[in-house]
């Protein structure tokens, strides 16, 4: 099993930046970091690969909430510890619940960015984001220092509610030698190696489904205009 150098590990590092700093969508930002990391790194590309292809046989994220059904309620810590409920955003407005697998993922990150350069338009539509991760408190309040986001980060310990919701996922044993290097038991609070795949669900004021973005490959994510629109209709049906 290849494991990352140090020399590799700051390549892509480097990489992160270029693609973060690169014009483009999102998805386009994410495929070339895909890209940069397959050539840096392709035992973890290929495992990958295996993994995605192992959950869509499986129907990854298929049951997961559709259009038209209720979104189960969630009552979740924030960073200070705070509970955080999903009817109470729900009085304020609109919101998008999107699920991210931690404060370590690049790809999550490249996705937050996007959503916060995005925010002073949802914030004008009335519409809300929360986000939500296995991480434990301190790894969320690194998420929010390392990526300035404005919206709330929940704490899901052990994918409890991913898990409510048929996201949660073992990564499998290839995976965890791959990224041995990154300390999951600590960041998790357990040594499970499960995390969510990353999805959006945007839920209207009456608390039904309105949209969502469900893709078992992490490196995909749901395009801004996307999130932005079915915001935006969610807006105008209330």
């Amino acid at each position: 099993m290849t494991s990352l150098t140090p020399a590799d590990a700051e390549r892509l590092k480097l990489a992160f930046q270029r693609c973060r700093d690169m014009e483009g969508t999102l998805n386009e930002q994410l495929r070339a970091y895909a890209d940069a990391g397959r050539e840096i790194f392709p035992a973890y590309g290929n495992a990958v690969d295996r993994l995605v292809e192992r959950l869509g046989q499986n129907g990854g994220g298929e049951n997961a909430p559709r259009p038209g059904e209720v979104m189960p309620p969630f009552m979740l810590p924030d960073d200070r510890g705070q509970l955080v409920g999903l009817p109470s955003l729900l009085t304020r407005g609109p919101v998008a619940v999107m699920f991210f697998r931690g404060h370590w993922c690049p790809y999550c990150r490249l996705n937050v960015r996007a959503v916060i350069q995005a925010q002073d338009r949802i914030n004008a539509m009335g519409a809300q984001i929360v986000a939500i991760m296995p991480e434990t408190q301190e790894y969320t309040e690194k998420f929010i220092a390392d990526s300035g986001a404005p919206f709330p980060v929940l704490t899901d310990l052990d994918n409890g509610y991913a898990l409510s919701l048929n996201l949660a996922i073992w990564l499998g044993t290839e995976i965890q030698l791959l990224l041995s290097y990154q300390d999951m038991a600590k960041f998790h609070g357990n040594d499970g190696w499960m995390l969510p795949i990353p999805a959006v669900f945007v839920v209207g004021r009456d608390g039904l489904v309105k949209a969502r973005f469900v893709d078992p490959d992490f490196r995909k994510r749901m395009e801004i205009d996307d999130l932005l629109a079915a915001l935006e209709s969610a807006c105008r049906e209330n």
